[in-house]
């Protein structure tokens, strides 16, 4: 049954089911991107298999791993939210998106660090030490920040969308009648985990 709802001091509907294929074609879009940057990927891989190897020992597969951990555990926590929220459970559900928001941070914290130390050693496109890498690492380390960096800027939106869920499940705006904002903001954050799953062993586990 396609329930629509009345906007309070408007005239507007608001059809969940609109909203869902909306959400749909947005991350349709989404994964042709990604999908075409991991095409690039591989292209170059393909053609500088032995410096995108060296070049993969550079990275901290440790803090690789943990943050994969942590999106993993984070899609879980939000897939248990919308559950809770299903189920009339308003703090449970606030709560597992706050350990989600965590999560969020905790991901990013470590990214910083990772970061920080490959500009500590001059691997940032434009400094010194890159100038003078082969020019199949520099593809490498290029790749590396440019789509870890807009994966980074997805794992933001991702944490600012569960923010706003949170604020209006706490004003009643959302609820379990019409969750269709929180379902929406659980596909966002599936899709940054998908995204990060095959980033990890694309930059991490060549070797």
């Amino acid at each position: 049954m396609n329930q629509s709802f009345v906007l309070p001091n408007s005239g507007h509907t608001f059809d969940p089911k609109s909203s869902k294929l909306g959400m749909w074609l947005f991350l349709y879009t989404e994964i042709l991107l990604f999908g075409g940057l991991f095409l690039v990927y591989m292209v170059y891989r393909s053609l500088n298999p032995d410096a995108f190897l060296l070049a993969s020992f550079k990275l901290n597969v440790w803090m690789g791993t943990v943050n994969t951990i942590i999106l993993l555990t984070s899609s879980m926590t939000v897939a248990m939210s919308i559950t809770a929220l299903q189920k009339g459970d308003k703090k449970m559900a606030m709560n597992l998106l706050w350990l989600t928001l965590l999560a969020a941070l905790a991901f990013l914290v470590i990214k910083y660090f990772e970061w920080g130390a490959k500009f500590e050693h001059g691997y940032f496109p434009g400094m010194d030490h890159y100038d003078a890498m082969p020019v199949g690492e520099k593809l490498y380390f290029y790749l590396y920040f440019f789509m870890t960096g807009l994966h980074g800027l997805h794992v933001i939106v991702g944490g600012i969308f569960i923010w706003v869920v949170i604020a209006k499940i706490k004003s009643g705006k959302v609820h379990k009648d019409r969750i269709s904002l929180h379902e929406n903001a659980g596909l966002y954050w599936h899709l940054v985990d998908l995204i990060w799953i095959y980033l990890f062993p694309l930059f991490y586990l060549i070797h």
